[in-house]
């Protein structure tokens, strides 16, 4: 068995072989006492916001934002629960994007697309150009 799955702890910093899991024991044992610390404070208080339960058990916005995007955290019963757009931080209850950034980027998508799609067509001779058809229309 070789060393090649050797790598530092993205959480800690530490050497670790690599397995399935992406830190290193130590965190990962870490990682699941926030998470109980989480869901035993989910219990008790329904109501919570993403920055009361992060001040109430001392786990990290970012972590807690984790928990809910790995489905560890069911926000479904929770009202006040959201956590921010990864894009422009508006608070969203599902996904990573809120819809006026998805929106946005959809939009940039399918213009990414259009545009790609009218070179390949010009580089194709596929198409009309405009300038030809200003010159038929009149007569030059």
């Amino acid at each position: 068995m070789g060393i090649g799955n050797l790598q530092n702890c993205p959480r800690c910093g530490k050497l670790f072989v690599k397995g399935i899991k992406d830190v290193c024991p130590a965190c990962d044992r870490e990682i699941e006492e926030e998470y109980q610390r989480c869901a035993e404070y989910i219990r008790e208080h329904r109501l919570v916001n993403l920055y009361e339960l992060s001040e109430a058990t001392k786990v990290s916005v970012k972590q807690i934002t984790k928990f809910i995007k790995e489905g560890r955290i069911s926000i479904a019963e929770m009202p006040n629960m959201t956590y921010p757009c990864e894009s422009c931080g508006e608070p969203i209850r599902e996904g990573k994007l809120c819809p006026s950034c998805r929106s946005r980027l959809e939009k940039g998508i399918k213009q990414a697309i259009e545009k790609q799609t009218m070179k390949e067509e010009q580089s194709k001779g596929i198409g009309f150009r405009r300038d030809f058809l200003d010159k038929g229309q009149n007569g030059r």
